[in-house]
Parts: structure tokens; C-alpha cells; sequence
């Protein structure tokens, strides 16, 4: 399994390859002075697929696919071949094989979409395991529900915020 974990502001701070069969109570991050201590207990269910965040410990994941880097190129083509086939120079029979083997390429894209598991609470993002089928896509109602509830980050994890000793004023 491949864990990006975030910080309290929901920057990604590395990526991080753990092997779920051997349950390891310390994870070194890359770039953090501190180590991850993963919360295991109750996250793996009786399949292995994971049930809840080993990073904060939230019941409450969604899934998302995450697409190949060429999207965005492959999606400027289709558009470019739709205005050529609009402008009628498609009877070609190049162009018409060039819109063809982009077309190819367009559903291999998404076939080679992978699924992700992500969090709500602390935005820690889950591939290359297994994902339950209980798992659902993004949803507005449980996003806003935990929102309003603070993450219980690792200390590893945890941004510094300096404290400040001003006394208050009574009136």
C-alpha cells in the first residue's frame, strides 16, 4: 500500500510504501524529523481491504480514481479532432485513423484510471490495496460533517503553531 500522507494545512508531504501484511508500528516519512506511527488497530477488515485511516484513525473514507498524467494532452487532442470532424475533414482517411487511435487511446486512459482511498478528516490518500466495495465516492454531506470535527493528526504530522504568552485583559 502506497500512503500520502498531509499535514494540518493538507499539504502532501511524501509518499510512503508500507507493506499492510506486516502491520509495521513505525514509518519513517521522508522529510519529517519525526516518525508515523500507524494506527492498525480495527483499520483492516477480515478481506484486508482497509477500513478506516492509519494516520488519524477516521471511519470515513471515500474513493476517487486518479488518472495518468496524460490526460490533460489527450483531452486537448479530442477536442482538436472534434473541431476537425466539425469542420468536415474527417472523410480523410488519415485523419479519420488518427480520431480513431485517439479514440483508443481516450478509453485505454480510463480503463488505466486507478481507484484511490482518501480521507476526510486528514486528506491522507491510500493506493496500490485492495478497496472494499462499502467504500463510496466523495459525498458532500459526510465532507461537511467531519469538517466541522479536527482531525486527530500524529504528532509527526501536527503543523508548529508558535504560542503566544500575551496575558488577557478583564474588565
Amino acid at each position: 500500500m502506497r500512503i500520502e500522507p498531509r499535514d494540518a494545512s493538507g499539504k502532501r508531504l511524501a509518499r510512503v510504501d508500507i507493506d499492510e501484511r506486516t502491520l509495521p508500528a513505525r514509518v519513517q516519512v521522508p522529510g519529517l524529523d519525526r516518525d508515523l506511527f500507524p494506527r492498525w488497530e480495527g483499520a483492516l477488515d477480515d478481506a484486508g481491504a482497509l477500513r478506516r485511516c492509519v494516520v488519524c484513525g477516521c471511519d470515513e473514507l471515500y474513493t476517487r480514481k486518479s488518472l495518468p498524467q496524460v490526460t490533460p494532452f489527450i483531452v486537448i487532442l479530442a477536442f482538436t479532432g472534434s473541431v476537425v470532424a466539425l469542420r468536415g475533414y474527417a472523410t480523410d482517411p488519415r485523419v479519420f485513423a488518427l480520431l480513431a487511435a485517439l479514440l483508443v487511446v481516450d478509453v485505454l486512459t480510463l480503463f488505466l484510471a486507478r481507484r484511490q482511498l482518501v480521507c476526510y478528516a486528514c486528506g491522507a490518500t491510500y493506493d496500490r490495496l485492495r478497496i472494499a466495495r462499502y467504500h463510496r465516492r466523495w459525498d458532500r454531506a459526510a465532507a461537511e460533517r467531519i469538517a466541522h470535527e479536527k482531525p486527530d493528526l500524529p504528532s509527526a504530522l501536527a503543523v508548529e503553531t508558535p504560542q503566544t504568552d500575551s496575558p488577557q485583559e478583564t474588565p
